[in-house]
């Protein structure tokens, strides 16, 4: 039995090994780090290369994603949290192997969410973030941790300068986290520098200069309406902007020498990349494959890695033509997806060789700052595989397409977001893609808020219900979820629930909860600190009160589970619910 469930295809998407793109240290290369699946749950490994070892670095029970090495790759800096829920401290181990120990900070600091790291050669200066705000701290061993930044508004550590004398913050002391800005500061926490672009305009650090003595920032600004990068000099006081004449939004790296910049360009949902040379401004395409860049970086040889998918093929972290890592079998291939513009609102859709017209399933991304693109994804192709055709909607407030497109839902979102679902769902039924008596809305985190706040507020379109993770009562959300998204909310509402009650009223899903008609199935994490758990227990509360048809599934995680079983447990539990409601196949 279990091994014809292994068999599967969809299965063996999810089972194959995975790796994440590998950082190196900054002074010795050969040094790298990177996250994997292979153990059955993402943890940390350290690659040396010039050995050609790999090693495991964490077990924890269930797994681990945040790590970073000091500049020489002597030491493993990961954090440790409990069960998923984000709150937790950095540990430090040896590179090579070693016993695990607290920082150099030790027991001085309490538990916080992390607010950004940098790590310097004999020092870190470590971002914190708690109720009352966030604080930064210079670490160093064998002394006190000295406070250098303390605000009430989310912040971020963002990197240190080549010489290691000044750092980045991301700051909202404005009030507004989802347009940031930046301030650099020596190691004593005096200011050195300041920029903003004023209000609705954020700004996001990249990479300082490579090369020592340059305090040049890479940062991305949204002065147009399209992210574009500038260099910004804190020796000569300016902020040059790059005349860039590329469609779709773009980031850069640097190359080594620091006279040239690796740009991604994210034009409709597929990447591309380009060279850009700073003195004369020329621009060449760097050949590649269609599909999304997830990272790209140079090495200091002037090789370009990067971690590349497509919705038929599985992730590869390549150089040029040929895979330098990965985990063992490669997962089976998919569907590859089929671009649409629908009134506007760019959507993916994979779909079964049979004819049409298919059971359909909306899977709404998450984010909201997120979107959906041509990447490989186990969860569509499971649905595809049972005969599902997978709509996959890049609704207004979706990143990839512009600052206006990005923030149009603010203070009515949600609402604005289920317009342009609601769009795309005329358009699947018209076009005779969709069976209209068996289409799901589902999402996970912000797609599960959406799927339960558009159950509620457009009945008649939906014969199912699968959230995930998902905001369900959002006043009593915002009271329990952590600070920075606290500060998300706040910008995105207009206020918090007591200055702005009508728009989360407005805009929560338990306020439709009685106007739901079909049954729905709630997935949720006992520990999860942005989406919590309280706040849908509210909601399965109303639903048993009004004989509303549900089902819950619990799991011991935070947002979302790290361990393979527990996501194709997850995925078979979402399929096996549609089959029993829609008469679709039951998972394989």
């Amino acid at each position: 039995m279990i091994a014809s469930r292994v068999q599967a295809a969809w299965r063996r998407r999810f089972l194959a090994p995975t790796v994440t793109f590998p950082r190196w240290a900054r002074d010795r290369a050969s040094r790298l780090l990177y996250t994997s699946n292979a153990s059955g749950k993402r943890e940390v490994y350290a690659w040396d290369q010039a050995a050609g070892t790999h090693r495991q670095v964490t077990d924890r029970p269930e797994g681990t994603m945040i790590a970073t090495l000091d500049p020489g790759g002597r030491q493993v800096w990961w954090f440790d949290d409990d069960h998923g829920n984000e709150f937790g401290n950095w540990r430090v181990e040896d590179f090579s192997a070693g016993e695990v120990r607290a920082t150099a900070a030790g027991p001085a600091l309490p538990a916080a969410y992390p607010a950004g790291l940098a790590v310097g050669r004999d020092f870190a200066v470590l971002g914190a973030a708690q109720e009352d705000g966030v604080r930064v701290h210079l670490v160093r061993e064998g002394m006190a941790p000295r406070q250098l930044y303390r605000h009430r508004h989310d912040a971020s550590v963002a990197g240190l300068s080549r010489d290691e004398r000044l750092f980045c913050l991301s700051h909202s002391e404005h009030g507004d986290s989802r347009h940031p800005a930046l301030r650099v500061l020596d190691l004593e926490g005096r200011t050195v520098a300041d920029l903003w672009d004023g209000p609705g305009r954020g700004l996001q650090p990249g990479e300082w200069s490579p090369q020592p003595g340059d305090q040049r920032i890479i940062v991305t600004h949204e002065r147009g309406d399209l992210p574009r990068p500038l260099i910004w000099d804190l020796s000569a006081g300016s902020a040059r902007e790059l005349p860039i004449d590329l469609p779709g939004e773009v980031t850069a790296e640097w190359f080594p020498d620091a006279r040239s910049l690796l740009l991604v360009h994210d034009h409709r949902g597929r990447d591309e990349l380009h060279r850009y040379e700073l003195d004369s401004g020329r621009m060449a395409p760097i050949p590649g494959q269609p599909g999304t860049i997830a990272h790209a970086a140079v090495r200091p040889d002037g090789e370009i890695w990067t971690a590349w998918s497509s919705a038929s093929t599985a992730p590869q972290v390549r150089a040029r033509d040929r895979i330098v890592l990965e985990a063992g079998e490669r997962a089976p291939a998919g569907v590859p997806y089929a671009a649409h513009e629908i009134a506007g609102i760019p959507v993916f859709l994979a779909a079964p060789a049979a004819a049409p017209p298919h059971p359909t399933i909306f899977i709404v991304h998450g984010g909201p700052t997120h979107h959906d693109g041509d990447a490989f994804s186990p969860r569509v192709q499971a649905w595809v595989d049972h005969g599902y055709a997978v709509v996959l909607v890049n609704y207004r407030g979706s990143t990839g397409y512009g600052r206006a497109w990005r923030d149009a839902l603010e203070g009515n979102p949600g609402l604005t977001e289920l317009a342009d679902i609601a769009a795309v769902h005329d358009w699947a039924i018209e076009s005779g893609l969709a069976d209209p008596t068996r289409v799901i809305l589902s999402g996970d985190s912000w797609g599960g808020y959406l799927t339960l706040l558009g159950l509620g507020t457009q009945p008649e379109r939906w014969a199912l219900g699968i959230a995930g993770v998902p905001v369900a009562d959002y006043v009593a959300a915002y009271e329990d979820e952590m600070e920075p998204l606290q500060a998300f909310d706040r910008s995105l509402f207009g206020g918090d629930p007591k200055e702005v009650p009508e728009v989360y009223r407005r805009t929560s899903p338990m306020t439709y909860v009685d106007q739901v008609r079909v049954p729905v199935l709630i997935l949720a994490g006992a520990n999860d600190p942005r989406c919590p758990i309280r706040q849908i227990e509210n909601y399965l509360a109303r639903l048993r009160e009004l004989g509303k048809a549900h089902e819950v599934y619990r799991f011991d995680a935070g947002h979302g589970s790290l361990r393979v079983e527990e996501t194709i447990r997850q995925v078979e539990l979402e399929l096996a619910f549609a089959a029993r409601h829609l008469g679709t196949p039951a998972p394989l």
